[in-house]
This record gives C-alpha cells, sequence and structure tokens, in this order.
C-alpha cells in the first residue's frame, strides 16, 4: 500500500491542481490553411487580490496592474508565435505585431477599456487579418515584471503566481465563427512571468491548435 500511495498523490495533484478544456471547429484546420496573417489582443485580465491586500490599494492602481497583465499576456503570446516561425513552422502564417494592433485600433478609439465592445470579426476588419486570437485571464498574483514589482512595493507583496485561469479562443475574420477555445486552470509552481505561463499553457494545446499541430 504505502508504494501505491505517491502515485495516488500524483494524480489527484494533477487532477486538482490542472483542469483543462478545449474546443476545435471540425472545419478549423481546412479554413487555417487559408489564413495568411492573425492577430493577438490583450487579455482582459482579472487579478483578484485578497481583501487585506486591497486595503493599501485604490482602484486605478488595480486597474493598471490588470491592463500591464493583459497586455503582458499579449505579448507573450506573441512571442510563442514568433519562437514556432523562426523554427520554420509557421512558413505561410504571419504573426502582427502587437505595437501595430494597438495603433490600428486606437485610430479607432478601441483600447483596452472597450475592447470586449467589439466582435472578434469587427476587430479582425480593423486589423486587416484572417483570424483574431483573444482571451480572458484571472490570476491571484500579476506575473508581468512591472505588475509584481508595483505591487510587492505597494503592500509588500512578492513572489511567483500560484493560481492562473486562461480563456483563449481564435475567431475567424470572415464569419466570425469560434475555430478554437481553450480553458486551462493551473495552481503552483508555474513560473514568474506571462512567457513562463504561456509556454505551460500550450505545451499540450499546441498539438490542437491547426496553426501549430506539426510544430
Amino acid at each position: 500500500m504505502k508504494k501505491l500511495l505517491p502515485i495516488t498523490l500524483l494524480f489527484l495533484t494533477t487532477t486538482i491542481f490542472a483542469q483543462t478544456s478545449l474546443y476545435e471547429n471540425p472545419k478549423f484546420d481546412d479554413i487555417a490553411k487559408t489564413h495568411k496573417i492573425i492577430a493577438i489582443v490583450p487579455f482582459k485580465t482579472q487579478v483578484k487580490l485578497r481583501p487585506k491586500q486591497m486595503k493599501d490599494m485604490t482602484n486605478e492602481q488595480l486597474y493598471k496592474i490588470e491592463r500591464s497583465e493583459g497586455e503582458g499576456m499579449q505579448t507573450a503570446m506573441y512571442s510563442w508565435f514568433l519562437k514556432r516561425k523562426k523554427r520554420g513552422k509557421l512558413e505561410n502564417l504571419e504573426v502582427q505585431d502587437p505595437n501595430i494592433t494597438t495603433a490600428l485600433l486606437l485610430k479607432k478609439d478601441i483600447d483596452y477599456d472597450n475592447l470586449t465592445e467589439f466582435t472578434p470579426q469587427e476587430l479582425a476588419v480593423i486589423l486587416g487579418v484572417d483570424a483574431v486570437i483573444s482571451g480572458t485571464f484571472e490570476t491571484n498574483k500579476p506575473m508581468s515584471e512591472g505588475a509584481s514589482v508595483a505591487l510587492g512595493l505597494l503592500i509588500g507583496f512578492w513572489g511567483s503566481t500560484n493560481s492562473a485561469t486562461v480563456n483563449m479562443s481564435v475567431h475567424n475574420a470572415e464569419d466570425g465563427i469560434l475555430l478554437w477555445n481553450y480553458n486551462k486552470k493551473v495552481n503552483g509552481s508555474i513560473g514568474s512571468s506571462p512567457e513562463d505561463l504561456i509556454n505551460i499553457l500550450m505545451r499540450k494545446a499546441s498539438r490542437r491548435l491547426s496553426y501549430t499541430k506539426n510544430s
């Protein structure tokens, strides 16, 4: 019985600390072949702090941290794609630079605050891309370096994130249909940057993402 205990604990730990849900449109593979360029928009973020931690922080300060996290996730996802492109895995697909994405959206008075007021199809038309990657991000500690340092200075709260839930979607520009949705909750040691989190999230999901199935 003693020899079975570690295996049992490992199974329970995996079940409790990593919850995953993935949807793939059956037409995604065929549709992806027609895509030439995709864009990633900032992830809408919620940093859930304890009431005691919120006592020493204003809503404006929390907002700045959440916005920084959302933009950090956007940049991390962009970097993830660039690494695969460098390996020659995305030969026929371009990923729009987040700086260009931001500039094009601002020309239409769209930013982090009102991003969700527009459909992915509308955003795709504005950005001139074939698909848009968007998402939400919830965490109990910020991951981006700037936000983490800011929080540490404000309320003396340091350390890496130990809880994160990401919901990520890919929508087709032509008709706005959902091509892919990935929801994953991770607890425990998951790194100290958005790049660390994205690498963990996409480690297995990339095998079901039409753009990178063969990466």
